[in-house]
């Protein structure tokens, strides 16, 4: 079994029945994560496997600090020993640091995984950041509004996502350049 199915396998354990809307999203996002595969080669089930994990730290029974990025990737370390690539990225997913440091839990985090390296954060980070709570694609912008709308304007997330938004939209727009030179690259070695 590869680290991706491992990883659905958990994943789906965690969160299909007591968060079914959170395990929507999840699949979404690792579907998004697959199709990634070209411009990632050997590192897309290691994409795929991150994408499946990024947030079973919501799961009820894996709750410690409520900072999901850090109780999830405690949980891969601790109970199942994982890959320290999968602990780093779900640590680290979609601009984590912020609301880290709006929860008082910057230190821990950094303290405990590095930053994995920065393209496959900003992959990770594209893949949450277009994918909806029901697992649907959406434009970065429509996420980050749906995000807002979902938390209101005063709640820690939302202020962590308008933090974060700058951090976003770079990783997105670096995601989507390599997709498109990648099309770009196909296309030329093809025609030649």
């Amino acid at each position: 079994m590869g680290q991706a199915e491992w990883a659905r396998d958990l994943a789906q354990h965690l969160l299909e029945t007591t968060l079914p809307r959170r395990w929507a999203h999840t699949q979404g996002v690792a579907a998004r994560a697959m199709s990634l595969a070209p411009i990632l080669g050997d590192e897309a089930d290691t994409l795929t496997a991150a994408a499946y994990l990024h947030d079973i730290g919501y799961a009820p029974d894996l709750v410690d600090t409520g900072f999901h990025p850090l109780d999830g990737a405690r949980y891969l370390r601790d109970v199942h020993q994982a890959d320290d690539t999968l602990c780093r990225l779900v640590a680290h997913h979609s601009c984590a640091v912020n609301e880290a440091r709006n929860r008082d839990l910057l230190d821990a985090l950094t303290e405990e995984f590095a930053q994995e390296r920065p393209e496959l954060v900003e992959a990770l980070t594209y893949c949450d950041m277009t994918t909806g709570p029901d697992g649907r694609h959406l434009d970065v912008t429509e996420r980050l509004a749906e995000i807002h709308s979902r938390y209101g304007s005063e709640h820690l997330v939302s202020r962590s996502i308008t933090a974060s938004t700058p951090c976003i939209l770079s990783a997105v727009k670096a995601v989507e350049a390599a997709l498109y030179e990648n099309r770009f690259d196909e296309g030329t070695s093809t025609s030649q």
